[in-house]
């Protein structure tokens, strides 16, 4: 059985940095891209950061710059570096493996966390 479990969130404040995980089990994601999600109160799951199995990565505009997204693989783990932490940054953090097809779309991804709530405070 596939889970994929997100760790590292919580309440900071703005300009603040945090280290999201996510630590995939039941098979080998290696291979696979791996991608991050947010989704705030009242609003779609909107597309964060991927990171291919060969290590490319493509990143939403609103956090370039901002966001580091990686991987270990070894450790079949999935890592979002957050820096310079905005209050609109505020969501639940899913991270996704398995596209389908585009990358950017939510329901073109086979496997998801639980999420992780981060809070960012003016």
């Amino acid at each position: 059985q596939v889970q994929l479990v997100e760790s590292g969130g919580g309440l900071v404040q703005a300009g603040a940095s945090l280290r999201l995980s996510c630590a995939a089990s039941g098979r080998t994601f290696s291979s696979s891209a791996m991608g991050w999600f947010r989704q705030a109160p009242g609003k779609e799951r909107e597309f964060v950061a991927v990171i291919s199995g060969s290590g490319g990565t493509y990143y939403a505009h609103s956090v370039k710059g901002r966001f580091t997204i990686s991987r270990d693989n070894a450790k079949n783990t999935l890592y979002l570096q957050m820096n310079s932490l905005k209050p609109e940054d505020t969501a639940v953090y899913y991270c996704a493996a398995d596209s389908m097809g585009q990358i950017t779309i939510a329901t073109q991804w086979h496997f998801w966390g639980q999420g992780t709530q981060v809070t960012v405070s003016s």
